[in-house]
């Protein structure tokens, strides 16, 4: 029944628009004056269909080619000799501009995964070929590039955990006469109480503990264990009296540090400093530091061996040049 009713109305339906006369201006006026038509003017009321005594599939045609167009002007130009084309607004009387409409911007699809898989897959079979070259130079280069760029990348890193320092507190330094000095240097060998620096270095908890044992003690021991590096412990003591506001005195050669409280010591209320790192930021700090020292070190080795490499290449070129005129004369 349903299936029937379906192929009826697909026949009226074709024979009403095969029937010129139901194609008439007639009956296209007739559908213009209809209730729907007028709704659809009052929602679209920027589109004025052409109202004439006689209707015609032409006007209605020309009405909706009239719609879809482009309310700019085209202009030439010729300025610095250069002829140019130019599209601009329609000015109406009263100095506005119609509005056009705005060309999407088509946002670039994101490369699916199996792209990701493909570029990658070309970047390292592109690194194997240059590992596996004959000519022991492209092989050098090559992990002289990528050495660079690590070492490129690991001082960007590094650039983050600098910490920028607070402006020193005014404070008054305490003068210490040299019996006292010989008195706290031998009491701060003597006593057992220390703060071990580590490979973190100087950080917020080493100068809190400082200030910890400065609360039964008068001095206190700072041991630095890597100071594997010249003058590093001169830096170390430095820092923990700018940070501590202590008074250095005594730096032993086994790498230890004793700091005197003060005699007017008025232990902070922060006893970790802002301007410091923390306990696991330190420990980044220092695995970016090492990789860092490590990979200057393997630079300076591949930029020998390639020096090496051509000192090699001269000297096979004269040899074989001396060679080819004595096998001439």
């Amino acid at each position: 029944m349903m299936f029937a009713f379906g192929c009826a109305k697909g026949i009226i339906a074709n024979r009403f628009f095969t029937n010129p006369r139901w194609r008439s201006g007639l009956f296209v006026h007739h559908l213009l004056q209809s209730s729907n038509y007028s709704v659809y003017t009052n929602k679209r009321p920027f589109v004025e269909a052409p109202r004439e005594s006689s209707y015609s599939i032409q006007n209605v045609f020309d009405y909706y080619s009239r719609r879809h167009m482009s309310n700019s002007t085209v202009e030439l130009r010729t300025e610095d000799n250069v002829v140019r084309f130019a599209f601009n607004n329609k000015v109406l009387d009263d100095n506005k501009t119609v509005p056009m409409r705005t060309e999407k911007k088509w946002k670039r699809a994101k490369p699916s995964r199996k792209a990701k898989v493909n570029e990658l897959r070309f970047y390292r079979l592109k690194a194997k070929k240059k590992m596996n070259s004959p000519n022991p130079e492209v092989r050098i280069r090559y992990k002289l590039e990528k050495a660079k760029r690590k070492e490129e990348w690991l001082i960007e890193k590094l650039r983050k955990y600098d910490v920028p320092k607070s402006p020193a507190e005014a404070y008054d330094p305490e003068t210490l006469t040299e019996e006292e000095q010989h008195y706290l240097k031998r009491t701060g060998e003597k006593r057992k109480n220390f703060v071990l620096v580590g490979r973190r270095g100087v950080f917020g908890g080493v100068v809190l503990n400082m200030h910890l044992h400065w609360k039964k003690h008068e001095t206190v021991k700072v041991i630095c264990k890597p100071c594997n590096r010249p003058g590093q412990i001169h830096e170390y003591a430095e820092e923990l009296a700018r940070l501590s506001k202590g008074i250095v005195i005594d730096v032993k050669p086994n790498n230890a540090i004793v700091l005197y409280r003060g005699k007017n010591y008025v232990r902070p209320q922060v006893m970790s400093p802002v301007d410091t790192l923390s306990k696991d930021k330190a420990l980044e700090k220092y695995r970016y530091e090492q990789s860092l020292e490590h990979t200057s070190e393997f630079i300076e080795k591949l930029e020998k061996e390639l020096e090496e490499y051509h000192k090699y290449v001269d000297r096979h070129k004269k040899k074989n040049e001396v060679d080819s005129m004595s096998k001439a004369v």
